[in-house]
């Protein structure tokens, strides 16, 4: 199986990725995927959808929390707007007096049901336009009542929320779990908001989340002067913030078979703290 990593250096091996979108062969048919809303039905968050444009394409984006309270924009791992990011965003609604959560559909409606859909979706990822789809979702946030706006994401979008704090200007502090951008997309040693990363001391994705990319994300956040933290959590793997049932069940799948509470639990405090100091309280 190829690594994160890897994908994202296939994916940037071309000379025009930086104008133009990445064509892929078509994707699986359309039964192997689900949309986002019908991934989530049963479980009926609390979500309202809104249509967000940037440049010549208009995407879609869920949002969850209290109106005017600071924005946090969450980002998908590489299956897609699945549970599992929708289980993060509603939590970090809820965190101390409360945010506004906007999760942007960067795969345009699709959502992986294996591992393989998921390399397939993540390499064929327009990621300098994830960059700017980033971009618009915080321009919407503080548009519509957010003072102040932060990014996180997980895995893919952890890599993308950590691009956000460097090429995105009106982000106020970031927040990236297991998950490192390739060079050509950001040099995190020019990160212009702080940002706080978490990684598993047993990652094995080698070059994008593992204890050596942790370690290289910190020296280069060191030589950019913004505040910064880098987290590693002893006997954690890939994925170990995700808890509920079907992520734990799909983890083993992986061979991710580690269970950690205590660090769950200390990595939110953690995210509370750094948004809260950097974003201000609801």
């Amino acid at each position: 199986m190829a690594t994160p990593q890897l994908l994202l250096r296939r994916a940037f091996s071309s000379s025009s990725f930086l104008s133009s979108p990445f064509r892929r062969p078509p994707l699986h048919p359309a039964r192997s995927f689900v949309p986002p809303r019908a991934a989530m039905a049963s479980s009926a968050p609390p979500f309202h959808m809104v249509q967000i444009q940037r440049d010549d394409t208009t995407f879609d984006a869920y949002v969850v929390g209290k109106e005017n309270a600071p924005g946090i924009v969450v980002l998908q791992e590489w299956w897609g707007v699945d549970y599992e990011i929708k289980n993060h965003a509603v939590h970090i609604s809820q965190i101390g007096e409360g945010y506004r959560a906007l999760i942007p559909d960067l795969y345009r409606g699709k959502v992986a049901l294996d591992v393989a859909e998921a390399q397939h979706l993540m390499e064929g990822l327009d990621w300098p336009g994830a960059v700017k789809d980033i971009q618009a979702s915080v321009k919407w946030l503080k548009a519509n009542g957010s003072p102040k706006v932060g990014v996180t994401g997980y895995c893919m979008g952890g890599a993308l929320s950590i691009a956000s704090g460097v090429s995105v200007p009106e982000v106020d502090a970031v927040v990236a779990f297991y998950g490192t951008p390739p060079s050509e997309l950001a040099d995190a040693s020019k990160a212009q908001a702080p940002i706080q990363a978490h990684f598993g001391e047993l990652d094995s994705f080698v070059g994008f989340a593992d204890v050596t990319a942790a370690k290289s994300l910190e020296e280069k956040l060191k030589s950019s002067g913004v505040p910064h933290e880098v987290h590693i959590y002893p006997g954690c793997s890939h994925a170990f913030m995700n808890t509920s049932p079907e992520a734990v069940k799909r983890r083993k799948e992986m061979g991710l078979t580690d269970e950690n509470q205590a660090a769950i639990d200390l990595a939110w405090s953690r995210f509370s703290t750094w948004m809260g100091r950097f974003l201000g309280s609801a």
